[in-house]
């Protein structure tokens, strides 16, 4: 099985060729114009480059795909020819472009025409937007997504006698936010052939009333259950997703993702770019569990173009925090008689540490979620033994890379003894900022008021020298970024009730949030010499805003909005100034 994904994956070597900077381009990295006239320039910004050789700059010139001078306004008009296209930033935040580290693409994309459940207050609300929602259906099609957060009507479980009656014709699973939980209604129960008797999976949940019986509610590897029946998407709606949430990453200056991509994913990639529809560059994250399939057609990490690239293998550990099933040393606060669940499907009889040992001897990066404490000393000593098994590695020949840049996606909560050994294995903390206000609501309710205190622990990572990625995970979260830098800035949660910021002494400046959201994630996918500032001879892949960023209170950001989105030299999203 394992050959046959890699012969999948041979059609794509061709499309993923690097592609070399041309040398009419190399030549133009002056400010003064030597050559050439610029494509386009951009004037009068307050432009923060993420570059420490130049932090900051008036205006910048592009020249076909790349940044060809970065300096002051009267530098940069001697770019400026005949077909110059000039853009006035009207003195706001110039930035690079925002680089996602951890998203969920396609299905962002088909979440935006799904049934919306994010914003359901009541229980009666949860019901009547599905059975809405029901009725705009032909009979006998899933009702899927939905991103329902249980906290908003004070943490009572959906149950599926809830919406039994409105969607007699219709089988429905909807996923909690986090996408650890799901309710599945009757009819997609017996689809699936869920009943009380039914065995529980290994790392899941089938959560039942008193007298024994499926609730609906399906917790991890227990939704597997039901999703296994749940039709795939078709190739041409799989297309229609990844277009719409294209439109939305334009909108919001994203200009690179890192995506938890399946083999279907990756195919569709490569028809957009082969049409020339792509408008942001994927850091495409595959399962670990297929490993063979990359290291046997001779993918290594980073492999690709600067539009799809390839070798990252993306591992689980545990739960989510919402849906309990974040492992933790300790049991739960608000429900003690669990600490949460390793996820069986990697774990068992040293399976996680034998994927993880081939990947990364093949060349391959390792990015592993972990959530709760333990989850995350796990992977930390996971990472420990490959490297002291594997011994030192070079990824590229061509350009030596002895660093193999480790990942834990989430690394939400840390044991205090633990920010040290991120440190000295060069573990990259790659998260994702819009948590902290959002689970900040109700963490302390699950876990207490001892364990927060290193959750979601920008600080104390930057602190102890340790690498930040920034990221949405979306559609658990909105994919905004400027949303992200106000979480990690501000720390004032969703409900309002910490105007000060939820553990104040975790946040981080603003600069050293936007460095996380652009050179961070570029870093942490071996892109740093292509992207993630505003340096001459990088691609051109900016963001023009509509506010100063540094010279509004800090929790004004969130609502700042993006005016223009280029990448590559071609502007892609542009709104009308107000």
């Amino acid at each position: 099985m394992a050959q046959s994904r890699a012969f999948l994956l041979l059609p794509i070597l061709s499309l993923l060729l690097p592609i070399k900077m041309p040398a009419a381009e190399k030549e133009h990295k002056g400010t003064a114009r030597p050559g050439p006239a610029a494509d386009i320039v951009v004037l009068n910004g307050k432009v923060w480059t993420v570059d420490p050789e130049q932090p900051r700059a008036e205006a910048i010139a592009v020249l076909g795909e790349r940044i060809a001078a970065v300096g002051t306004n009267a530098q940069i008009k001697q770019w400026i020819g005949p077909k110059t296209r000039s853009i006035d930033a009207r003195g706001k935040t110039v930035l690079p472009g925002f680089i996602d580290a951890h998203v969920h693409f396609s299905s962002g994309g088909a979440e935006l025409s799904g049934v919306q459940l994010r914003q359901a207050a009541t229980p009666a609300e949860f019901a009547q937007r599905i059975g809405e929602y029901a009725r705009k259906l032909p009979r006998g099609e899933w009702i899927l997504g939905g991103e329902w957060d249980h906290e908003m009507w004070g943490g009572t479980l959906p149950n599926r006698e809830w919406i039994d009656a409105l969607t007699p014709d219709h089988p429905v699973l909807v996923s909690r936010y986090d996408g650890h939980m799901a309710l599945a209604n009757s009819l997609a129960l017996r689809l699936a052939g869920v009943t009380r008797d039914t065995p529980t999976p290994a790392g899941g949940t089938i959560v039942k009333d008193a007298r024994g019986e499926p609730i609906g509610l399906l917790k991890d590897a227990a939704m597997d259950l039901v999703f296994r029946v749940v039709p795939p998407p078709t190739e041409e709606q799989r297309m229609h997703a990844i277009r719409a949430a294209l439109d939305e990453a334009r909108r919001l200056g994203v200009t690179g993702i890192h995506d938890i991509s399946s083999t279907e994913d990756v195919r569709a990639y490569q028809k957009l770019a082969a049409r020339g529809e792509l408008t942001l560059r994927i850091y495409c994250m595959t399962p670990i569990q297929q490993w063979k399939a990359p290291a046997q057609a001779g993918i290594l990490a980073g492999f690709g173009n600067n539009w799809i690239r390839l070798g990252a293998l993306k591992g689980f550990a545990d739960g989510s925090l919402g849906s309990t099933t974040a492992l933790f040393f300790a049991p739960y606060r608000d429900a003690p008689e669990t600490s949460g669940l390793l996820n069986e499907m990697m774990f068992p009889e040293g399976n996680m540490l034998k994927m993880a040992l081939g990947g990364d001897r093949a060349g391959l990066q390792l990015a592993v979620h972990a959530i709760g404490d333990k989850a995350n000393r796990i992977v930390l000593e996971i990472f420990e033994e490959v490297q002291k098994q594997n011994g030192p590695r070079v990824v590229n020949p061509v350009e030596p890379r002895a660093d193999r840049r480790f990942r834990i996606e989430h690394a939400q909560h840390v044991h205090p003894d633990d920010f040290e050994r991120f440190a000295r294995l060069g573990v990259i903390a790659s998260v994702q900022p819009y948590h902290t206000i959002d689970d900040g609501r109700w963490a302390e309710k699950r876990i207490g008021h001892e364990r927060c205190k290193t959750s979601y622990a920008f600080r104390s990572f930057l602190d102890h020298g340790v690498r930040l990625a920034f990221g949405s995970d979306w559609t658990v979260a909105p994919l905004n970024p400027l949303l992200g830098i106000y979480a990690a800035v501000t720390r004032r949660t969703l409900d309002g009730k910490n105007p000060g910021g939820w553990f104040p002494e975790q946040k981080i400046t603003l600069a050293e949030a936007i460095q996380a959201y652009t050179m961070g994630s570029a870093y942490s996918e071996y892109g740093e010499k292509e992207k993630g500032s505003i340096t001459v001879g990088k691609l051109a892949d900016m963001v023009i805003l509509d506010a100063d960023l540094f010279a509004i209170p800090p929790e004004k950001i969130g609502n700042v909005k993006v005016r223009v989105t280029l990448i590559g030299g071609k502007i892609v999203y542009e709104a009308s100034w107000q």
